[in-house]
């Protein structure tokens, strides 16, 4: 005797689908009009002469042609260089150190929450306060400088200081939440992997170097990744503090973008920027984790 397909439960399926539907909806409508709409917007200006007081003009590669030969752009990627590979090598030992640090001392939540704090305060006053702190004349670390018989250092006013030091304030800022990323990673470490290294003899340094990291390597990849393309992104820091001074100093990629579209109106010219830094942060990306090997554990 056949047995016929229940109606109920392919109505409930329909069903299913109505809701997950009406869900996701408000999600691709927001993508698409704050993301993709935005993004082929930026491409087309990107090829032209365009600015809030005329209709956008097509020009072809003159935009491409003239970042070429734009000293300004060549500065502003080059210090934007130096920011990154100061706050990615700082931020990832500290953060490493620090996960370490909880995952053997301690697992208190407390702690973790204590350590994530800096990163729940908004770019903007964690700019302010330091700012504050670092003022040449009533900073209360230059004032402690002056206690000790150190003069004080223009931080944000000496061109030598200025990119090392926003770079430390959002290192202070992320690398508590970078930490718990690689904590979290040191927690998928099976136990017994450590159990057999210290019996036979290893130390803990050489548990580290040989176990610990290699087998944080696709963790480590997605953190680098991340960190990468966030540090390109620097902009909140630089606005609040120094503008993009002293003598450029600190005018990275993103402050320069900001300059050419809303204060001179260039907008076609900073599409181009945007559309060439949107490709340097993807050759980059697939780089990294091609060469980390992000999709591979050594964990058999």
């Amino acid at each position: 005797m056949a047995v016929a397909t229940s109606p109920p439960r392919k109505r409930r399926n329909l069903g299913d689908l109505k809701v997950a539907m009406i869900f996701l909806v408000p999600a691709t409508v927001g993508f698409v009009v704050f993301y993709i709409w935005p993004t082929l917007r930026g491409a087309y200006l990107s090829f032209t002469e365009y600015s809030l007081l005329s209709a956008p003009k097509f020009n072809g590669l003159d935009n491409y042609e003239r970042m070429v030969q734009d000293s300004f752009f060549w500065n502003a990627l080059g210090v934007t260089v130096e920011y990154v590979v100061i706050n990615i090598g700082l931020q990832t030992v500290l953060a490493i150190g620090i996960a370490m640090l909880m995952y053997r001392l301690t697992k208190s939540i407390t702690v973790r929450a204590v350590v994530l704090l800096p990163y729940l305060v908004a770019n903007v006053v964690v700019a302010l306060v330091w700012y504050w702190m670092l003022d040449y004349q009533v900073g209360i670390v230059n004032q402690a400088l002056s206690w000790i018989g150190i003069d004080p250092v223009a931080f944000f006013g000496d061109s030598h200081w200025a990119i090392p030091t926003v770079a430390l304030i959002n290192v202070w800022r992320h690398m508590g939440y970078t930490a718990l990323l690689v904590f979290a990673g040191l927690q998928t470490i099976p136990s017994y992997v450590y159990e057999a290294a210290e019996v036979d003899g290893s130390t803990e340094m050489k548990t580290f170097w040989r176990i610990t990291l290699p087998l944080l390597r696709p963790v480590l990849a997605m953190v680098l990744v991340v960190t990468m393309i966030g540090s390109f992104q620097i902009f909140d820091t630089v606005a609040v503090t120094t503008q993009g001074g002293p003598i450029n100093a600190t005018r990275v990629i993103y402050y320069y973008i900001y300059e050419r579209a809303f204060t001179r109106f260039d907008f076609g010219y900073a599409s181009a920027m945007a559309l060439v830094l949107f490709g340097i942060l993807a050759i980059v990306s697939l780089v990294q984790l091609r060469l980390l090997r992000a999709k591979e554990s050594d964990l058999a």
